[in-house]
C-alpha cells in the first residue's frame, strides 16, 4: 500500500492516469479538512470531494473542482432572491456563539447561505445534502465519505484526514478569515500575518488513517501551508510522517508555483516561496520529485522528470517518477 496525501488539485491531477502505475485499491488518499465549511447547513468537503469526484469522473477537469457539466441553478437563485431583498452578498459568518454550536465538525467555519459566497453545482449540492444528513443520523464523516464512494462507485480509499474538526484560519491584515474566505472570495489578497488550525491541538487522525500511514507516503504537489499544515498540526499524524517513507512532489520550479497561493503562504509562514522552501516545510520527507527544469540542490535523493500535470500522460509520468523515488529510499512498493 502507498498512501497519497491530497490537498487542492495538485493530488487529483497526479492520480489522473496513474492506474497503470499505482493499483487504486491500494492507493488510499488521505484528504485535508481544514478548507471545509458549513454553508447554509451543509457541510461542504472541497479537498475530499475533489477526489471523489476525480476518482468517480464525474470532476469538471477544466476547473478541477465541482462536477462536470453542472448546473448552477439553485445557486442563482439564491443571489437572486438575496439581490431583491437587499440582503448584502459575500461570506456571511454565523453568530461566535453559532460556530460552536451544532455539528462539531464544522466548527469555527459556519456561513450563511445567503448569497452563498462559494459557487455550489446542483448535483455536487446533492452530495452536500447527503453527507449532511448522513452526519446528523450519526454517522462520523469517514462513515459518510465511505459511504458516498461506494455509491459513486470509487474503489480507491478516500479518507478525512480526522473525524475532529481542524479549521484553516488565516490571520491577516483586515482581521482573520477561514482559508476559503482569503481564497475564494478575496482571491488570497489580504497580507497574512499568521495561518492557525484551529482545533488541531486536540483532534486527531482516525484510526483509518493511521493504518495508511504505517507504509509509504507520498505528498502530492499541493500547498505545503493550507494542504498539509492541517494535517502535520496534528501531532501522531506528524509522528507518523517522521517514522514511515516519504516522497514529495515540489509544487514548484524553484520560485516558480504552478498554481495557487502557496508562494504567499510559505513566505508569510517564514519559509522561502520556492522549492527549497517546501524542502524545508517538509523535513519528514526522504526525498522528491522535482521538475527537470528545477536545479534546486538537495541533501536528499531527487528524481527529475517533467511535473506538469493536467493531462492522464501527465499524471503517469510523474507517478511513475513517484515510484521511482519510493525505491529508490528502499520502500515496499506494490
Amino acid at each position: 500500500m502507498v498512501t497519497f496525501l491530497a490537498g487542492g488539485t495538485g493530488t487529483p491531477k497526479l492520480l489522473y492516469g496513474a492506474d497503470g502505475v499505482f493499483d487504486p485499491a491500494e492507493t488510499p488518499v488521505v484528504c485535508n479538512t481544514g478548507d471545509d465549511v458549513e454553508l447554509g447547513g451543509l457541510l461542504v468537503c472541497p479537498d475530499v470531494d475533489t477526489t471523489l469526484f476525480a476518482d468517480g469522473d464525474r470532476l469538471d477537469r477544466e476547473t478541477w473542482w465541482g462536477i462536470a457539466d453542472d448546473t448552477t441553478e439553485t445557486h442563482e437563485e439564491l443571489h437572486a432572491l438575496a439581490d431583491a431583498a437587499g440582503l448584502e452578498s459575500g461570506p456571511r459568518y454565523l453568530s461566535d456563539d453559532a460556530q460552536t454550536a451544532g455539528r462539531d465538525i464544522a466548527r469555527w467555519r459556519r456561513f450563511s447561505g445567503v448569497a452563498e459566497f462559494m459557487e455550489l453545482g446542483d448535483r455536487d449540492r446533492a452530495i452536500h445534502v447527503t453527507r449532511t444528513s448522513l452526519l446528523d443520523e450519526g454517522y462520523t464523516l469517514t462513515e459518510a465519505t465511505e459511504t458516498l464512494a461506494n455509491a459513486l462507485d470509487i474503489e480507491r480509499p478516500v479518507l478525512p484526514m480526522s473525524d475532529d474538526p481542524v479549521a484553516t484560519i488565516i490571520h491577516t491584515d483586515e482581521g482573520p478569515m477561514h482559508f476559503q474566505e482569503f481564497w475564494v472570495h478575496r482571491r488570497a489578497d489580504p497580507e497574512i500575518e499568521r495561518v492557525e488550525f484551529r482545533g488541531a491541538e486536540t483532534a486527531t487522525p482516525t484510526d483509518a488513517v493511521h493504518d495508511a500511514l504505517d507504509g509509504p507516503v507520498v505528498i502530492g504537489p499541493s500547498n505545503p501551508v493550507t494542504s498539509l499544515g492541517p494535517m502535520v498540526a496534528m501531532d501522531t499524524f506528524r509522528e507518523a510522517l517522521e517514522s514511515t517513507p516519504v516522497v514529495a512532489v515540489s509544487p514548484f520550479v524553484e520560485d516558480r508555483v504552478f498554481s495557487g497561493p502557496a508562494a504567499k503562504l510559505l513566505a508569510a509562514t517564514g519559509y522561502e516561496p520556492s522549492t527549497a522552501g517546501v524542502a524545508d516545510a517538509y523535513p519528514y520527507a526522504d526525498a522528491f520529485v522535482l521538475d527537470e527544469a528545477d536545479g534546486t540542490d538537495f541533501d536528499r535523493p531527487v528524481v527529475r522528470t517533467d511535473t506538469e500535470l493536467g493531462d492522464p500522460e501527465d499524471g503517469a509520468r510523474v507517478c511513475r517518477a513517484v515510484r521511482e523515488a519510493l525505491e529508490t529510499i528502499g520502500a515496499e512498493v506494490p
